[in-house]
């Protein structure tokens, strides 16, 4: 780990020491960061919301492919206007199993970010009410996100352009 990144004992805030205490904590520029497993999302989101973090703002993934044993890694932010936090969560995903549960119960507005996750990584969401594509076709093929898709081409023709060949 990097300077940045060493792990600390205590985030030095009431509210995230007792809803960080027995998981990774460890500030990285700055930022309060914490490692949850899988399994344990759906608790430690509901611990989250009832101490105050009101808003999930984000959810993305990292595709560590060929750097890292896990390949994914889901990435949330979580907003507490009460309290004038933010907390990172990291959740590793394994590439044999890509699925976790979803948190649409607790924080209703992850629906279209798990969407977008599954569309573009291929990520699943146990528990989403309406786990479809959201960017590309229903009948495209692969996950256009993950480092590991082939890069291809599609010819765009403009209006009073010359001939795409």
């Amino acid at each position: 780990m990097s300077e940045d990144s060493a792990v600390v004992a205590q985030p030095g805030h009431p509210v995230l020491d007792v809803l960080v205490e027995g998981h990774g904590y460890f500030s990285s520029r700055g930022e309060h960061v914490v490692r949850i497993e899988a399994d344990e999302m759906v608790g430690f989101f509901s611990e989250a919301k009832s101490v105050g973090f009101e808003s999930c703002m984000e959810l993305t993934v990292v595709d560590f492919y060929r750097i890292r044993p896990i390949r994914f890694e889901l990435v949330l932010v979580l907003l507490s206007r009460k309290h004038n936090l933010r907390l990172r969560v990291l959740v590793p995903v394994d590439e044999a199993s890509p699925t976790v549960p979803s948190l649409t119960d607790v924080y209703p507005g992850t629906g279209f970010f798990e969407r977008e996750v599954f569309d573009m990584f291929g990520i699943s969401f146990d528990g989403n009410p309406d786990l479809t594509r959201i960017l590309m076709p229903d009948d495209w093929v692969g996950h256009p996100l993950r480092k590991d898709y082939a890069v291809g081409s599609v010819p765009i023709q403009f209006r009073d352009a010359h001939k795409v060949t």
